[in-house]
């Protein structure tokens, strides 16, 4: 029995060895991820804006990878596990491509997911590997191979009957978080105004407190919350002008009350971001092992 013990003692350590050795998949942060620093930033640009107008234009999605190393797995065996993991292509379309590189093993792969195998076949994408991308990664240009590879996989991509990429449902303004924050007490106090215009001090501000009320609920789901900022309204709606009325203007005022304006320090910020950096995920897209490998 103690025989048996530490022989399934011994095959669990090594599963769990083999599982620790497995390279670690890199999360999708942009439509090119480079985990050596091989590619120059305007690389990077340029060879994103390719991608993106593939998809804006076909609906397809071509992503790119380069990494140190996937030993001990082999290059194949990496690539799958990233593009199960990433998901390029759209769901139940399946129109994705992956281009792996993996600088320190001097290995590649293009992973093919299933609605691109009847053009990016198997022997077109060993031929892009062989016949453009090595040529130039042997003579050590491999921002040039890299860019050859992918006008390629895209010309074979525009070649291929799929279904129409969905219009993006836009009409001129796309408001974020930080947008809906800074515009909401602009509108809590407009309708204020507007309550009591209508309906009086009294039942305007009664109006008010309901209101205030309602969003809370409908933003926490917590009656509490909901009476007490409801309450809340109701206060300020019922004071608002006793408050503008104790002291100068309000573009004016320094301390309490509503200030007009900006302020130089506080509140929210949207902050900068890069133009690849927030938006960018797989559509949900599967692949089945169709590609190809090389090496140079």
């Amino acid at each position: 029995m103690s025989v048996a013990k530490a022989l399934v003692a011994a095959l669990l350590l090594c599963l769990t060895f083999a599982a620790w050795a497995e390279v670690a998949v890199p999360p999708l942060t942009g439509r090119v991820v480079d985990q050596t620093g091989t590619l120059s930033s305007s690389d990077i640009a340029g060879l994103t804006q390719k991608l993106k107008d593939l998809e804006a234009r076909k609906g397809s999605q071509i992503a790119v990878l380069i990494v140190p190393t996937t030993q001990p797995e082999d290059i194949a065996q990496f690539s799958i596990r990233v593009a199960e993991a990433w998901k390029i292509g759209r769901k139940k379309v399946d129109d994705g491509a992956l281009l792996v590189v993996a600088k320190n093993d001097r290995k590649l792969r293009i992973e093919v997911g299933y609605g691109l195998e009847g053009a990016l076949t198997d022997v077109t994408s060993r031929r892009i590997i062989d016949e453009i991308i090595v040529p130039q990664f042997r003579s050590g240009d491999f921002a040039g191979g890299i860019n050859a590879g992918v006008d390629r996989m895209i010309a074979v991509a525009n070649g291929e009957q799929l279904p129409a990429p969905q219009p993006q449902a836009s009409h001129g303004v796309d408001l974020d978080w930080d947008t809906v924050t800074s515009l909401a007490p602009f509108v809590l106090i407009g309708a204020i105004i507007v309550l009591r215009a209508i309906l009086g001090r009294l039942l305007g501000s009664v109006a008010t407190g309901g209101l205030f009320g309602v969003i809370a609920w409908i933003v926490a789901g917590s009656l509490l919350a909901s009476v007490l900022v409801g309450l809340a309204g109701f206060v300020i709606a019922m004071f608002a002008d006793a408050v503008n009325a104790a002291g100068p203007p309000m573009r004016g005022r320094s301390r309490g009350g509503w200030v007009g304006g900006g302020s130089s320090s506080g509140g929210w910020s949207s902050g900068g971001s890069s133009s690849d950096s927030g938006g960018f995920s797989g559509g949900g897209g599967s692949f089945g092992g169709g590609g190809a490998s090389g090496s140079w």
